[in-house]
């Protein structure tokens, strides 16, 4: 039985359980798991894993850093660091046999985007406090309330169907080539999945830091600095 989420496995009560759950929850238990290890692991003389994950590392705050105050880099780091590792092994799963990759069901999908919707408001609440942060749905007049209300639903619901849509495409475009062409190139196909997968979960993160940074931007904040 198909949903909107994928196919349906087994069911738990009224609650159905598909393959897109079930690869979720492989996922992230691969990742905590990889994480415990790694962190039990750490050394003064970093050995190859420690570097590469110590690398990865810096090149993600080095992209928060450019988008976001230097204050709010080590606070929002570790939701965007894991967004990006959470998304590009969920493109990844697809090329596992017998796997979809989650982010090909808009249930998943729509998981995350609300995901970063509520870690919006929730950073930028904490920053500026809840009555300066609602303020600005009412600036510079009242009457734009009903715009930025739906400006924040259409946003969201674009970051859902993008990711959804690329990936989605994505696997079809495989399965097409695969059909006509046989096993004959798997090679650079692999290779395309690859590259898509690490494009799209970047793109997801850096729309997330773009978000999040527009609701840490205080409206009082000067412009320009004062001449001194």
């Amino acid at each position: 039985m198909n949903t909107l989420g994928g196919q349906v496995v087994f069911r738990v009560g009224p609650l159905p359980i598909t393959d897109t759950v079930l690869t979720t929850w492989g996922i992230v238990l691969l990742l905590a798991l990889a994480a415990f290890v790694l962190s039990r692991r750490l050394r003064a003389t970093p050995g190859r894993w420690q570097s590469a994950v110590e690398g990865a590392l810096a090149a993600a705050e080095a992209a928060v850093a450019e988008v976001l105050p230097a204050s709010a880099v080590r606070r929002v780091l570790p939701f965007v660091a894991t967004l990006w590792l959470f998304i590009l092994v969920a493109n990844l799963a697809g090329l596992v046999p017998g796997l979809h990759a989650p982010t090909r069901d808009l249930s998943a999908t729509s998981a995350l985007a609300l995901l970063v919707f509520a870690s919006t408001h929730w950073y930028g609440i904490r920053a500026q406090g809840w009555r300066v942060y609602l303020r600005h749905y009412v600036e510079p007049s009242p009457i734009l309330l009903p715009f930025h209300v739906v400006s924040e639903f259409t946003r969201t619901l674009a970051l859902a169907v993008r990711l959804f849509g690329n990936m989605m495409s994505l696997e079809m475009a495989a399965l097409l080539v695969l059909l006509i062409a046989g096993f004959l190139v798997p090679v650079p196909l692999l290779m395309l999945h690859v590259v898509e997968a690490v494009v799209q979960a970047y793109i997801f993160g850096m729309l997330a830091l773009i978000y999040i940074a527009g609701a840490l931007e205080s409206p009082e904040s000067p412009s320009s600095e004062e001449p001194s």
